[in-house]
């Protein structure tokens, strides 16, 4: 493992664990040459996912691509990354469960709004709004609203 800040191609292993149900090994590295640490993880390597976007073409699933659109929405909320990753997780896990390799864009989209809407209400309209595409201010508000009668049926 080369380290990020120096290159260096040795590195220790200061701490060691194992994170969640998709087999992820958490590693804390410290490299031998300029004392700075950093983490690393370790997954195992599983069968292909294919996502089906609107338009029908197909690409492989990217986690990292997911990642990033879930930590864009939950961007200056008080939300851990290691929370951000969990929710991850838990919807790669629900993914690569599923009957089929195939999965549209939309079912992946539906599901993190689903997810991020118990999470955080801030991070779920952020993301709703670049998902849904809100075209104008009505659909906005047309969420909101939805969202706040969820919320006073409570």
């Amino acid at each position: 493992m080369r380290c990020p800040y120096c290159s260096y191609a040795k590195t220790n292993v200061i701490d060691s664990r194992d994170m969640g149900e998709l087999e992820i090994t958490r590693r804390r590295r410290e490299c031998r040459k300029c004392k700075k640490r950093f983490t690393t993880y370790e997954r195992v390597e599983t069968i292909g996912l294919v996502v089906i976007k609107k338009d029908g073409r197909r690409e492989k699933f990217s986690r990292d691509k997911l990642l990033a659109g879930v930590q864009r929405a939950c961007e200056k909320r008080p939300i851990s990354q290691e929370r951000i990753e969990k929710l991850v997780e838990e919807i790669e896990k629900e993914l690569r469960n599923m009957d089929t390799l195939e999965v549209e864009s939309r079912k992946i989209g539906e599901l993190v709004m689903r997810k991020l809407k118990k999470l955080d209400k801030v991070a779920y309209i952020r993301f709703a709004s670049v998902y849904r595409s809100f075209a104008d201010i009505e659909s906005f508000e047309n969420e909101l609203r939805a969202l706040r009668k969820k919320l006073k049926r409570r």
